[in-house]
């Protein structure tokens, strides 16, 4: 199993509509057929510690069943549609675990 967690820090100023639309094409990744599974969310309002990292806008895990998942995951056509988005993120950090 991989887990595939990328971590989006969306740019400052962009309208509600521009938000929204980032939160469906999210959303369309749950359609890639590669997929085991695929949460979407944001920081939750556990309590502040030091050790917990909540500066982000989004977060998209996707759980695969392998490295070859993950690749055909990386060229499929929604996620690749889905890339599309990109001006609208500051920042993205991608956590891959077995």
């Amino acid at each position: 199993m991989l887990v595939h967690t990328v971590l989006f820090w969306l740019k400052e100023g962009l309208s509600t509509d521009q938000i929204t639309d980032f939160e469906a094409a999210l959303e369309t990744m749950k359609g890639i057929q590669h997929a085991d599974a695929v949460y979407v969310g944001t920081p939750s309002a556990t309590e502040k510690r030091p050790v917990i990292d909540d500066s982000y806008s989004y977060c998209l895990t996707v759980v695969l069943k392998d490295i070859a998942a993950h690749d055909a995951y990386q060229i499929d056509p929604i996620h690749i549609e889905f890339l599309k988005n990109k001006d609208l993120w500051a920042q993205v950090k991608i956590y891959d675990a077995d």
